[in-house]
């Protein structure tokens, strides 16, 4: 029997380090799935490394969040990776709703039997246009998303190949965007569906060093950033139409 939207547990999965952006994360997570901060449980994995797939076990779904001090290609650097992945295909063979976002989407790619590329140089950073395949035009989320809608996109890592039984969603000229599981409730972004244009400029901000060639590349990429309101509304067509209308759980 569904739930209402007040009944919900969700779980987000986090890779995120410094406090400032934990918190943040966690705040756009929730607000833009439309829930209240204490319906999302946080399993950061920089606190607790390892773990058993069973941690789902109490929620109605799995959330996945970023990372910028994290390489999904290093699983001996970082060695939570492994039980990452060992997590999201256990929803995925479950048929436990996911929805994973930036290095989550490399984390599924990876768990689904794909394979994850790195790019050094010319990588995407700020908002782009995203623009949606055949597919997307059925699918429960994005069915009514327009073309060429903008999302946060800031990522090394890509993938221009999907695991079998991965349907294409959304992409842009350097990599697939957006995918689905088929016949299942799960789906993967490589953009940032849980952040808006505000929280970019502060995130970006923050990680400067780390992606931007100094203070006037960032100047650049950010004064061409996009608001990304249909981006950002994809968060909560998951929770109405998945966890609470369990539209198309199972095609």
């Amino acid at each position: 029997m569904p739930k209402s939207r007040d009944q919900l547990k969700l779980l987000l999965l986090q890779i995120r380090d410094g406090a400032q952006v934990r918190q943040e994360e966690l705040e756009s997570f929730a607000e833009y799935c439309g829930l209240r901060l204490d319906q999302i449980d946080v399993l950061n994995v920089f606190d607790t490394p390892e773990f058993e797939n069973n941690i789902i076990d109490p929620y109605d779904a799995l959330l996945v969040g970023g990372a910028s001090e994290a390489n999904v290609l290093l699983p001996d650097q970082y060695p939570f990776v492994d039980d990452c992945q060992r997590l999201i295909s256990h929803c995925a063979e479950c048929s436990i709703p996911v929805f994973a976002s930036c290095f989550g989407f490399q984390l599924a790619v990876l768990a689904l039997g794909g394979s994850i590329l790195h790019k050094e140089k010319d990588f995407e950073m700020g908002t782009v246009p995203i623009s949606l395949a055949n597919a997307a035009w059925d699918d429960s989320l994005f069915r009514d998303t327009p073309d060429q809608f903008y999302a946060v996109s800031v990522h090394k890592q890509y993938t221009n190949n999907l695991p079998r039984n991965c349907t294409t969603l959304a992409y842009t000229e350097q990599c697939i965007h957006a995918f689905r599981l088929k016949d299942k409730p799960f789906w993967a972004f490589q953009f940032h569906p849980e952040v808006d244009k505000r929280v970019l400029v502060e995130r970006l901000t923050f990680y400067k060093e780390k992606y931007t060639d100094g203070d006037g590349h960032l100047d650049q990429v950010l004064s061409s950033a996009q608001e990304t309101p249909e981006s950002n509304a994809l968060m909560g067509k998951f929770v109405q139409r998945i966890l609470i209308e369990e539209e198309h759980l199972q095609d």
